[in-house]
């Protein structure tokens, strides 16, 4: 009986070493495959976690730099910040932030620098398209109302785009267009929320070229 089983053993491993002979290549590239498939998944997510997790710290380093109106440290933070973790949103979000800064300090040139690198990088359209609507502010104040223009010319999220319809009328008032203007700001009206206080200033706009709205109804 156990001669038996000993054969019996023997068959079966033969078969086994067949088996693997003919086919155990094919299944170690699989595994190969499979685990390192997996090993690069979880080395990505923890190069993103790792990535996020120092941008969101060099982020705090920017913001303390805005709030103390250090406007050398803001230029050289965001540089890093773009030099390490341009492909974050914190990247963009930190220009956003150093455009404002910029701006306000009157340093056109590196605000537009700033904002212009956000439309470029980033992959968010509602962080582009608040990039360009800053932008465009800092064309207008610079007398660039022609750039300014441009800036506000793009496809947007819907939820954006009264918005720059409304930024579109300052740009052509500045520039003497009063019938475009008041197009534009129409345009921005009638797409904005009913009782919103952007709505509330576009009827403001409109009013001074003459054109009534209808009054908000109240609540």
């Amino acid at each position: 009986m156990a001669k038996h089983l000993d054969l019996e053993e023997q068959e079966q491993l033969d078969q086994l070493k067949h088996f693997w002979a003919r086919y155990g290549n094919a299944i170690s590239w699989v595994l190969i495959v499979v685990f390192g498939s997996f090993a690069a998944w979880n080395g990505w997510n923890w190069w993103e976690r790792n990535q996020g997790a120092k941008a969101a710290a060099l982020y705090e380093e920017l913001d303390s730099a805005v709030a103390a109106k250090d406007i050398e440290r803001t230029e050289r933070v965001l540089t890093d910040m773009r030099a390490s973790f341009a492909r974050t949103t914190y990247a963009a979000q930190a220009g956003l932030l150093a455009g404002k800064t910029l701006f306000e300090a009157g340093q056109h040139d590196k605000a537009r620098e700033a904002l212009q690198g956000v439309i470029n990088g980033s992959k968010d359209a509602g962080l582009q398209a608040v990039a360009r609507l800053r932008l465009a502010s800092v064309e207008l104040e610079a007398g660039r109302a022609d750039d300014a223009l441009k800036a506000l010319q793009a496809t947007v999220p819907a939820a954006f785009e009264p918005l720059l319809a409304d930024r579109r009328g300052d740009v052509l008032m500045a520039q003497s267009k009063p019938d475009e203007a008041k197009a534009q700001y129409q345009a921005a009206w009638n797409a904005m929320e009913p009782r919103s206080d952007a709505r509330r200033l576009v009827a403001i706009k409109l009013a001074a070229l003459g054109v009534a709205v209808e009054p908000e109804a109240r609540s």
